[in-house]
C-alpha cells in the first residue's frame, strides 16, 4: 500500500510502498478514503525536520540536554549511534482521516467491517491507504437524514480537528447568548466559529488575512476585523464597553500578541483559552486587574495522551467524564450530519496520495499559493498485502526452499529503537549471517528496517517469517508479552531462536517453553538463546578469568541507577512490559549467576516505600547461590540519570573487582591494581554475544548459555517479582521446576 513518510533528517516527503499494518487487539483496520493535512502541526514538523542539525539543536535545547546526558553516561560513540538511529527513521505524518473498516481486532464488539468511520491520533490516523487505529480513536460516521444521505469522507476527515475546536469551546465554558471572540481564522478558527454559533453564541472573529475574515463572516461570524486595533474597537462596540465573555485563540504564532490582545478585549473574570500554539508571555496587568482565567486547551479532549485510554481501550465513565476525545469526535460528526457545521468551503485543495508532496509544498509555503483545508484522497482499490519484497530471491516464500548451508538466515520480529540501533548492527558484523525477512506491526517501520539493513523482504505478518523455510533462525525483539508465544511458535517450526530478554513473563509460559524445547529430540533440537549480552562483554570476560583462582564464596554487589520511567510507559504495563523486574532486572540476575558460577537457590526482593511516581521501581534484591556466594542488586529509579548507570563490585579470596558502567574495570589483588578503560565506547557484549550464538548454530556446539541457566535466570527473576509482592524470601530450584514442567500440560498444547 502507499503511505506518506517524512524523513526526520531532511524533512523530505516520500510516498512509499509499504506493507499494510498488522491488526492489533482493540483496534480496527481502516481503508482510508480521505485525510486532512494539518497546516499547523504538520507544517511545524516539516519545518523542524528540514533544519540542519545545529538549527534543530537551537530550537530544541531540551533534546540537546538529553544528548549531553547520554554522552556523559554512555560515551560519545553510543550517544551518536542513538541520535543517528533516531534521525534515520522516517516519521509517519497525519492524525485526522476517514474511511471504511475492513477488519476488526480482538476485543471490539460494537463495530464491524463495512462501517464508515472517522479516525484520530498521531501515529494511527496517518496518511496511508490502510491504517490500524485503536477503538477509542475511531468514531462512526452518522447518516445525515432519513433519506440515508451520507456525510462525505472528505468532510468526516476533519473530525479530529473538529474535536480540537470543540474541546476548546468546552474549555471556555461558553453559554447561550455569550459574546465570544475568536483570534485567528485559519482552519481551526473557522471550525470554532461555526461551533460557537451552533451553541447559540454571538461570535466576533479576527484575522489579518482579509479573505479568511470574509469567509468567517460568510460561515456565520457576526462581525470580523483584520487588525488588532479594529478588533478592540469592534469588541468594545459589540459588548457595550463591557468586553467579551470569552476569547478563544486559534492562531499559530510564537508571538504573545494574541494572548495580550485577548486580555485587552475580555470583560472582568472572563475566560481566555489558547487552542492554537501561541506565545504565552502574558502582560500581567490586564489579566490581574480583570482577574482573567487563562487556560490552555489540550488537544481533542479527556483521554488524549493517556495510553490506557487510547491504546488499551479503557474508556472513562460517561457519568464522570461527559466529553472524552471520542465523544467530542462523535459530537462533531453529528454537527456535520445536521449541517450545523459546513467544512466544504474550507477545503481549498485536494491531492491524490500519489501527489502528497505537492500538499506539503503548499502548507510549507514553497508553492507560494494561499490555502486553508488540504485533503489527501485515496483510491478505493489498494494493495492490502502485509508483505513487501525488496530483493527478488528464489528463496523467499518458496515452500521448497532451504536456507544456505554456509551460514544462517535470520528472520527478525520487531524493529524498535534497540533492534535497529544495537541488535541488527551486531548481527551484521557476522559474515555468516544473512538477513531474510523483518516483521513489525507497522509497514513503515518494517520497510525502513528492511531497506536500511538489507533484509530480502518486510512484512507485518509474523507467520510469514515463522513459516518461511528459507529462514532457519528467528530473532525476537518485540514487546515482552509476545516473547514466550513467539519462542514457542519458532520451536514448533524447528527454528533456532535468539530471544531478547526476557524469555517470558510468567511461570506458566516458562513451563511451556521447557516442555516444548525438551520435547524435541536432542539430535534435532534447535539452539535457544536469550539476549543476556552482559555475559559476553570483554570486561566481563576479564572479570571471569580474574575470579578463576578464588575457591571461596563471593560477595557480589550490583548497583543500577536505572532512571525514572513514567507509570504509563509500556515497560511498566503488566500486560505488555511486565514491569522493570521482569523486563530489565533479569539482566543483572543472570550476570551475577554467571560470575558466581553457581545456580541460584533463594531470592528476596523488597521495594522502597515511596510516592506513586516510581511505580515500585526502587528495589533491593538479595540472591543466594548454591556455592554459598551472596549477591545483592540495588535497582533504583530515584537517582539522577547524569550519574553512571551500573556499578558492580565483587569481593572474595583477598581480591576485588570493580566494573563501572562497562567503561572502566579495576582488578585488585595482592596490593596491586590493574585498571582497564574502554577505548572508544561502552561495550556491553552485543557483537560477541551474536558471534557466540552463530558459532553454536553453525558448528552444532553447546549453547553459549545452557538451557539450565536460561531456566534458572528466568525462574529466579519471576520469583523476585513474587517476593516483592509477598514480602518473603522464596526458594529457586530450576531442576525441580523442569521435572515438574515435564509432568504438566503446557500452554501451547
Amino acid at each position: 500500500m502507499k503511505q506518506v513518510l517524512q524523513h526526520a533528517r531532511s524533512g523530505e516527503i516520500e510516498v512509499a510502498e509499504v506493507p499494510a499494518p498488522q491488526l492489533l487487539p482493540n483496534c480496527v483496520l481502516v481503508r482510508i478514503a480521505a485525510s486532512v493535512v494539518s497546516a499547523g502541526t504538520e507544517r511545524a514538523s516539516a519545518e523542524f525536520a528540514g533544519k540542519s542539525l545545529l538549527q534543530k539543536a537551537k530550537s530544541r535545547p531540551d533534546l540537546v540536554r538529553d544528548v549531553i546526558s547520554k554522552v556523559q553516561r554512555d560515551g560519545l560513540f553510543s550517544a551518536w549511534q542513538t541520535v543517528r538511529s533516531r534521525l534515520d527513521q522516517p516519521q509517519a505524518p497525519g492524525y485526522s482521516s476517514a474511511g471504511t473498516i475492513i477488519a476488526v481486532g480482538e476485543g471490539i464488539t460494537d463495530l464491524q467491517p463495512g462501517d464508515r468511520v472517522a479516525c484520530a491520533g498521531a501515529g494511527f490516523a496517518v496518511h496511508a491507504e490502510v491504517a490500524c487505529v485503536p477503538r477509542l480513536l475511531v468514531a462512526r460516521i452518522p447518516r445525515r437524514n432519513a433519506n440515508e444521505e451520507e456525510v462525505l469522507f472528505d468532510e468526516a476527515a476533519f473530525s479530529t480537528l473538529g474535536a480540537v475546536a470543540l474541546h476548546g469551546v468546552r474549555t471556555a465554558e461558553v453559554k447561550l447568548g455569550d459574546l465570544v471572540a475568536v483570534i485567528g481564522l485559519g482552519l481551526l478558527g473557522h471550525l470554532t466559529v461555526q461551533l460557537l454559533k451552533a451553541a447559540g453564541c454571538r461570535v466576533l472573529g479576527m484575522d489579518i488575512d482579509h479573505s479568511r475574515a470574509e469567509l468567517a463572516k460568510h460561515l456565520g461570524a457576526d462581525a470580523v476585523a483584520v487588525s488588532a486595533s479594529e478588533f478592540r474597537d469592534l469588541c468594545v462596540d459589540q459588548s457595550r464597553g463591557a468586553g467579551v465573555d470569552a476569547v478563544l485563540i486559534t492562531a499559530e504564532t510564537p508571538s504573545s500578541e494574541p494572548v495580550n490582545l485577548a486580555g485587552a478585549i475580555a470583560r472582568e473574570r472572563a475566560i481566555v483559552v489558547a487552542v492554537g500554539t501561541v506565545g504565552i508571555d502574558i502582560e500581567r496587568r490586564a489579566y490581574y486587574e480583570k482577574e482573567l482565567d487563562f487556560r490552555i486547551s489540550r488537544s481533542y479532549g479527556p483521554g488524549r495522551y493517556d495510553a490506557a485510554y487510547e491504546q488499551e481501550g479503557r474508556d472513562y465513565p460517561i457519568g464522570y467524564v461527559r466529553w472524552t476525545e471520542t465523544r467530542n469526535m462523535e459530537a462533531f460528526l453529528q454537527f456535520l450530519a445536521e449541517k450545523k457545521v459546513n467544512v466544504g468551503p474550507l477545503i481549498t485543495h485536494r491531492f491524490p496520495i500519489e501527489r502528497a508532496q505537492s500538499a506539503y509544498e503548499l502548507i510549507t509555503g514553497k508553492s507560494r499559493e494561499p490555502f486553508l483545508g488540504v485533503v489527501i484522497q485515496y483510491s478505493e482499490k489498494c494493495d492490502e498485502s502485509p508483505t513487501l519484497e525488496l530483493v527478488p530471491s528464489p528463496f523467499v516464500g518458496a515452500p521448497s526452499s532451504q536456507p544456505a548451508v554456509s551460514g544462517i538466515s535470520v528472520g527478525l520480529l520487531g524493529a524498535g529503537v534497540f533492534a535497529t540501533g544495537i541488535l541488527v548492527p551486531a548481527l551484521k558484523t557476522s559474515a555468516s549471517t544473512t538477513l531474510g525477512g523483518v516483521c513489525t506491526a507497522t509497514g513503515a517501520r518494517a520497510r525502513y528496517a528492511a531497506k536500511k539493513f538489507g533484509f530480502r523482504y518486510c512484512t507485518t505478518d509474523e507467520t510469514k517469517i515463522v513459516r518461511d523455510s528459507a529462514i532457519d533462525t528467528l530473532v525476537i525483539a518485540t514487546r515482552h508479552h509476545l516473547h514466550a508465544q513467539q519462542v514457542l511458535a519458532a520451536l514448533r517450526e524447528g527454528k533456532n531462536v535468539f530471544c531478547e530478554k526476557p524469555l517470558c513473563l510468567a511461570e506458566d509460559e516458562l513451563r511451556s517453553i521447557v516442555r516444548s524445547y525438551l520435547g524435541i529430540a536432542s539430535a534435532r533440537r534447535p539452539s535457544l538463546m536469550v539476549g543476556y549480552n552482559r555475559r559476553f562483554a570483554p570486561m566481563t570476560a576479564q572479570i571471569k578469568k580474574f575470579l578463576v583462582p578464588i575457591s571461596e564464596p563471593l560477595a557480589l554487589h550490583y548497583r543500577v541507577n536505572a532512571g525514572y520511567l513514567p507509570p504509563d510507559h509500556w515497560v511498566n504495563d503488566p500486560e505488555q512490559g511486565g514491569g522493570r523486574i521482569r523486563g530489565e532486572v533479569c539482566h543483572f540476575v543472570d550476570l551475577l549467576m554467571f560470575l558466581a558460577s553457581s545456580p541460584i537457590t533463594e531470592v528476596e526482593g523488597r521495594s522502597l516505600r515511596s510516592s506513586r511516581r516510581y511505580s515500585g521501581d526502587n528495589m533491593l534484591i538479595s540472591i543466594r547461590f548454591a556455592s554459598g556466594s551472596e549477591g545483592t542488586i540495588s535497582y533504583l529509579a530515584n537517582g539522577d540519570r547524569a550519574f553512571s548507570k551500573e556499578r558492580l563490585e565483587i569481593f572474595g579470596g583477598g581480591s576485588v573487582a570493580v566494573l563501572e558502567d562497562f567503561r572502566r574495570l579495576e582488578l585488585i589483588r595482592d596490593g596491586k591494581k590493574q585498571t582497564v578503560h574502554a577505548r572508544w565506547r561502552q561495550d556491553k557484549g552485543h557483537r560477541e554475544e551474536w558471534a557466540a550464538f552463530v558459532d553454536c548454530v553453525q558448528q552444532r556446539r553447546e549453547a553459549p548459555i545452557s538451557f539450565d541457566d536460561l531456566v534458572c535466570s528466568a525462574l529466579a527473576t519471576l520469583r523476585v517479582q513474587e517476593s516483592v509482592a509477598m514480602g518473603k524470601r522464596l526458594a529457586v530450584d530450576p531442576a525441580a521446576f523442569i521435572d515438574a514442567a515435564l509432568q504438566r500440560p503446557s500452554l501451547d498444547e
